[in-house]
């Protein structure tokens, strides 16, 4: 923690500033993450770009080289890198499930305990994703286990 005191010449107050690396890390963490509540991601589809909330992405994931963007109805192919998404998505409620794999934490309803240390993520669409056992203790970490 530092402390800085300063005396005013035209007043006759001294100030005093704390700076607290932890208070500071936290509010950068609340900046990011109301920054991030207009943030949109693109994709594409059929030829035509589309801009899609973050509220409307289920996960996103990497397949042979390409990224994508899932939603309960689409989809989409982004031109980012998954770990662009990542860096872009920070702040917000998405969290690595694998090398492959974001999931929007605001999408997942369920989570079951799957052999290899594991854990099985229910999406509020009805689909089923597998978290690897190396990214779980984030996961449990998000649901304050």
């Amino acid at each position: 923690m530092n402390v800085t005191i300063t005396e005013n010449p035209y007043l006759d107050d001294i100030e005093v500033s704390v700076a607290c690396p932890r208070i500071d890390e936290r509010a950068q963490r609340i900046v990011a993450s109301l920054s991030a509540l207009d943030h949109q991601l693109v994709g594409s589809h059929d030829g035509t770009t589309y801009r899609v909330p973050l509220d409307d992405v289920l996960y996103i994931e990497a397949v042979d080289g390409a990224t994508f963007l899932y939603t309960a109805n689409a989809v989409l192919e982004t031109p980012l890198r998954l770990y662009e998404a990542e860096d872009r998505l920070s702040g917000t409620e998405f969290v690595r499930a694998s090398r492959q794999m974001l999931v929007n934490f605001d999408h997942v309803r369920g989570i079951r305990p799957v052999p290899g240390a594991r854990l099985q993520l229910l999406l509020d669409n009805g689909e089923a994703t597998v978290a690897s056992r190396q990214y779980a203790p984030d996961i449990k970490r998000k649901l304050g286990l």
